[in-house]
């Protein structure tokens, strides 16, 4: 008889920095798995380590850059599996809205084949996940709204 797969639970953490252009707001997004995903840079949370501690650290760490987090856009949830024992894992992704204060996209770590902005609708369409293109279209809505509060 098989027993059920085992279960587990993951938090991360991670979020979008914008910056102002001259065309418009550019977000920076990161290129994983050997130049095949275009995602939002995000990252486990560490034991003792808040939500928007975490996002701060992870933004910084995959994309180079140090942002200020202005408000929390959402989370998203999803299954996976990993092993050859199926584990199945259920993970859950919290997004931050930062606003970019300094860094490169060059100083990215060794996770990420690339970091690099993008004009936010350029983001949107490039985004490899459907969750993660509909944070971003919240992002695009909480941007616009700092732009009219102004």
């Amino acid at each position: 008889m098989t027993r059920p797969p085992e279960i587990k639970k993951q938090v991360s953490s991670g979020g979008v920095i914008f910056r102002s252009s001259e065309d418009g707001v550019d977000v920076a997004l990161i290129e994983v798995r050997g130049g095949k995903t275009w995602c939002l840079p995000k990252g486990l949370i560490d034991k003792n380590e808040d939500p928007p501690a975490a996002a701060l650290r992870e933004v910084r760490e995959e994309s180079g850059l140090k942002g200020k987090i202005l408000d929390k856009i959402g989370h998203i949830s999803y299954w996976y599996f990993i092993d050859k024992n199926r584990t199945k894992v259920h993970k859950t992704v919290h997004f931050f809205l930062l606003k970019y204060v300094e860094g490169s996209t060059d100083d990215h770590d060794h996770e990420v084949d690339e970091s690099r902005w993008f004009p936010i609708d350029e983001a949107i369409e490039t985004l490899a996940y459907k969750s993660e293109k509909e944070i971003m279209r919240k992002a695009k809505s909480m941007i616009e709204g700092l732009s009219s509060a102004q």
